[in-house]
């Protein structure tokens, strides 16, 4: 499976679980329900990976934590906030170029509507 591929499966499951919850729980609740959610469509999900930083030849395991990364290809970064900042994406696009990936998505559960908080993010070419 691809990554665009898992990100219409990623998508999909994002829009039935806020139509389901709704806006505005924690963001915390939407992870714990979107891996599992993603699980039974049978992805592999790993939540809360670490990212590590490499500097002068040193690695740093702290600081930066993927909220789900599926099928070692997508890392999905989730919000649960009013409004997304450009900071968020620069978030999640950094978190792509640490770990070599080329897709991300940042969901943002906090909007009136599923499809305005969903913004794809791309590192390099697909």
């Amino acid at each position: 499976m691809n990554e665009n591929q898992i990100g219409t499966i990623v998508v999909d499951c994002a829009v039935k679980l806020h139509k389901s919850l709704g806006p505005g729980l924690l963001e915390t609740v939407y992870e714990a329900v979107l891996a599992k959610q993603l699980q039974q469509a049978g992805l592999s999900v790993h939540r809360q990976l670490p990212i590590p930083i490499e500097f002068a030849g040193m690695r740093f395991d702290e600081g930066f934590r993927a909220d789900i990364i599926v099928n070692e290809l997508v890392i999905l970064e989730l919000k649960s906030v009013e409004k997304t900042h450009p900071v968020h994406k620069k978030q999640l696009l950094t978190y792509l170029r640490l770990t070599n990936l080329k897709l991300g998505y940042l969901l943002n559960f906090g909007d009136e509507l599923m499809k305005d908080g969903i913004t794809r993010i791309i590192n390099g070419q697909l």
